[in-house]
């Protein structure tokens, strides 16, 4: 079966749209013949010529290249990176005006041939007159993409130039990878997965396969991944359900070491970092800048706040707050603000100051929480965005937020670890 769009986005330069409706006549590496409804609703009609509406006549040569460009791709011999481009027209002739109603019928013969340009003879019918007549020059170039022979990429996949894919790596019909990225040995992308420029993924990760949810029944839901990302072997990642709003969303430069897991309907920030064996149940937040350490599982519809840091083989089970250092499990406790990571990603020492003064009040005062809020936003010496940040996080908090202080003995551990 001949997938029309997909092989004419690797006809460089095109006409923006697809002038060929069907394929009625294929003699692979040889012959081609297509066809083309002329309907008065053609976007080019409307300024060529009003009242008197006609197909120009380099569009109608335009069509005439896309066939031929169908043609030279599908060759049983045509490399899956091959890109092609109409390089030239020669004794272009124009028989007949072509108008709205008309059908035409679009063959092109392959001439002869070389490692980097290909003759045609196309020929533009309607009825059984001729309309138009040229041969075209097509220019065949390899793009810098490299798909290993062992790897299974299904036909209607979109991968970006530049990209290599290694042996035995599998990439199913709707996944679309950008340009640059890194497709390790015997990875699978499935699904409605759309991978940002300049991804790596290594070998055994499992990327955009169905949710572990047990309501979920097939439905056409999404993993969109944004640019720089790395995800290092056997991590898994699966797309939404309909319930959770039907997307997994990871945005940038995020690193997932070994076997770490993001489930179902998760929203990533940018600039995070996972350690080996990081879980994310269904549903879970992550703010942008935070550090969730080896071992450590957040639990379904959680929040970790930016810049936050959880300790190695922690239990979130409570939202996590933002510049935070949350460690322990039975139950996770705040050591403190995270402050090494703040002062590495350029806080000010007035703006960290701030931070320490607002944790004081969460978790030092004998005020509660709404009181302890309220104090924070009465304070003038503490206003900047990162404190009300932190304020609007636990007011808008849903399961609640992690403020149980680690006690001194915890802190001295903690230390000497």
């Amino acid at each position: 079966m001949i997938t029309i769009p997909i092989l004419l986005d690797r006809l460089c330069y095109r006409y923006p749209s697809v002038l060929v409706d069907a394929i009625v006549e294929h003699e692979p590496g040889r012959r081609l013949v297509a066809v083309k409804n002329v309907t008065i609703g053609e976007e080019f009609f409307q300024g060529h010529f009003p009242g008197a509406p006609l197909m120009p006549g380099v569009l109608m040569l335009e069509s005439l290249s896309q066939v031929a460009a169908i043609l030279l791709l599908e060759r049983a011999d045509a490399a899956p990176n091959i890109r092609v481009y109409l390089r030239g027209v020669n004794d272009a002739k124009f028989r007949r005006q072509v108008v709205p109603g008309d059908r035409l019928r679009l063959e092109i013969v392959l001439g002869r041939q070389r490692a980097s340009l290909a003759r045609a003879r196309a020929t533009a019918y309607v009825g059984e007159q001729i309309v138009s007549e040229c041969e075209l020059l097509l220019g065949l170039v390899r793009d810098r993409t490299e798909l290993d022979p062992a790897a299974i990429v299904h036909a209607t996949a979109v991968v970006g130039e530049g990209t290599t894919i290694g042996p035995h790596a599998v990439v199913g019909p709707h996944v679309t990878i950008g340009p640059g990225c890194r497709i390790g040995a015997s990875a699978v992308i499935d699904g409605w997965t759309d991978i940002g420029e300049g991804t790596e993924v290594y070998p055994f990760a499992s990327i955009g396969l169905v949710p572990q949810d047990l309501k979920f029944r097939g439905e056409e839901t999404k993993l969109v991944i944004g640019k720089r990302n790395i995800f290092r072997e056997f991590v898994t990642v699966h797309r939404g359900t309909r319930g959770g709003g039907g997307v997994t969303e990871i945005g940038d430069r995020n690193v997932f070491m070994a076997y770490v897991h993001v489930a179902h309907d998760c929203r990533v920030g940018h600039n995070t970092i996972f350690g080996n064996m990081a879980t994310l149940g269904g549903h879970v937040t992550v703010g942008d800048y935070a550090n969730i350490s080896a071992g450590s599982g957040v639990h379904q519809f959680c929040r970790v706040g930016s810049h936050a840091f959880i300790g190695g083989y922690s239990v979130i089970t409570k939202d996590a707050l933002p510049y935070a250092r949350t460690v322990g499990s039975r139950p996770a406790r705040i050591f403190g603000i995270n402050a090494i990571g703040l002062q590495r990603r350029g806080f000010t020492p007035d703006v960290i100051a701030k931070l320490k003064r607002s944790f004081r009040y969460l978790l030092q005062s004998k005020l509660n929480t709404t009181s302890a809020l309220r104090q924070i936003e009465r304070d003038k010496t503490l206003a900047c965005p990162e404190v009300q940040y932190l304020v609007n996080f636990i007011r808008t908090s849903e399961r609640g937020v992690i403020l149980r202080r680690a006690t001194r003995r915890q802190e001295e551990v903690l230390a000497d670890e």
